[in-house]
């Protein structure tokens, strides 16, 4: 493995986006724009990178983390300028750089190792990574003599109408001997339409300098493709949700139709597990194994165990165990634990609780804060009520214990075990052990009411 030092350019804001946030932590298939970038620098070696910040600089830090050393470039002067920025956090090493662009979200390692290791064998000044796109609108030309050696790198917006007819572009992304970038970069000028420093502009300098300066032409078109619009965003991640549905479904998961299936690159799934259509997992969510997902579900940052079966769902930062069925149209929120073989049925939300084995709630009921034992039947309607607007109070329900339709569980409160509740009992203390809840009023028939209601009704 070659070894380098790697400097990634992220201080722009991407315009072309038009929005508010730096382009390069825009996610695609949950992944940063930046977390490709880095992923295949460290998979080809890299000792140590660099990333250069501007624009809400501390967002990008935040995405970046421990990964890299963030060095701010305060003002945008192009992208020459930008690596002069991390010129003195260079000091005392002497070696190869690699530089790259933050959105340069389809390079890989097999690319940047042949770049480094053609870059040493050559003994060059400077690699450039070029590819050759079916369509080079947007992106800078690479120029070359009769021979086939590099001129220069002209920027599509300085390209004449013949240079802009070159295929060949600039991927932006190059290998350097570290004294020879910057001594070209100390006489950058911002002689361009844009007024700014070209890092391209290095690449002429040592040439008519009579440095070595080397292409590598990757066999990728998309290479040199970086993410500029929603557009290329959407774009993106369509390739790589095809890259990841083709690579699950080649380990053992069956998807009925996957175009209709989204799923991000953390998620892992177990053999045997059937997605149906509509479906959509994302953030670091494992799926078990022999288990039905969908249609209709929506899954994030959740544990889903063995054989289960979620239908019509919303399940979020929840854990749901062996042989659970979910739905339809229930949402377990943040902190759900749902022990093995469980039932959360239709229209049912559950909130920072635990169902323990064999419970059921089966519909129309709101669980907040709540701990349930096992073996627990919970009639339709029953509400934990948790919040009295202030703070939220946990419900504690016992195993065994058979909860009325209807009911409203005042927190906080304890149902001990083997107890009932009666149905429509509104219950504010705590139930004993095998004892019948029973908290609602006496009801009182009053003979023909009705009858006198149908009259006066008819004399209007």
């Amino acid at each position: 493995m070659s070894r380098f030092q790697a400097v990634v350019l992220a201080a722009g804001l991407g315009t072309r986006m038009r929005s508010k946030f730096p382009k390069v932590i825009h996610e695609i298939c949950g992944k940063p724009m930046i977390a490709f970038v880095l992923d295949a620098l460290e998979a080809a070696g890299a000792e140590r990178t660099f990333v250069v910040v501007g624009h809400l600089a501390d967002l990008v830090k935040e995405t970046v983390g421990t990964r890299a050393t963030c060095v701010l470039q305060a003002e945008q002067k192009g992208t020459g300028h930008a690596v002069m920025q991390v010129e003195d956090a260079l000091l005392g090493y002497e070696g190869h750089i690699v530089v790259a662009a933050g959105d340069a979200v389809y390079l890989k390692e097999p690319d940047l190792n042949r770049l480094v290791k053609h870059h040493m064998s050559t003994k060059a000044s400077a690699t450039v990574l070029s590819s050759i796109p079916k369509d080079p609108s947007g992106y800078g030309r690479v120029a070359r003599e009769a021979s086939g050696k590099i001129r220069r790198i002209i920027e599509e917006k300085d390209c004449s109408p013949k240079e802009a007819l070159i295929k060949e572009v600039n991927s932006s992304v190059y290998c350097f001997e570290k004294h020879h970038l910057f001594d070209a970069l100390s006489r950058l000028t911002p002689n361009n339409i844009q007024g700014e420093y070209y890092l391209t502009d290095v690449i002429e300098i040592m040439i008519n300098e009579g440095l070595r300066v080397e292409v590598v032409t990757s066999e990728n078109p998309l290479t040199a493709q970086g993410i500029n619009t929603r557009v290329q965003l959407a774009e993106a991640e369509r390739i790589y949700r095809s890259e990841i549905r083709e690579r699950l479904m080649l380990s053992g998961v069956t998807m009925v139709d996957p175009e209709t299936v989204f799923v991000d690159f953390d998620v892992t799934i177990g053999k045997d597990t059937k997605i149906l259509p509509f479906s959509i997992i994302q953030g670091r969510t494992t799926v078990g194994e022999d288990c039905i997902i969908g249609p209709f579900v929506r899954i994030c940052n959740s544990k889903i165990s063995n054989r289960s079966s979620l239908n019509n769902a919303v399940v979020i930062e929840a854990k749901v165990g062996d042989n659970v069925y979910v739905g339809p149209y229930a949402y377990l929120r943040k902190g759900t634990v749902l022990a093995e073989s469980t039932k959360i049925g239709t229209f049912v939300e559950v909130k920072e609780s635990i169902v323990g084995k064999n419970s059921k709630v089966p519909h129309q009921t709101y669980l907040g804060d709540a701990t349930v034992g096992e073996d627990v039947n919970i009639g339709a309607g029953t509400i934990t009520c948790n919040y009295d607007g202030y703070y939220k109070h946990p419900t504690i329900i016992r195993d065994k214990v058979f909860i009325g339709s209807n009911a409203n569980l005042v927190a906080p409160v304890e149902i001990g075990k083997g107890s009932y509740i009666a149905a429509g009992s509104t219950i504010t203390e705590d139930v004993p052990e095998n004892a019948l809840g029973v908290a609602r009023g006496k009801q009182r028939n009053i003979r023909d009411w009705a009858v006198k209601q149908h009259k006066k009704g008819a004399g209007k």
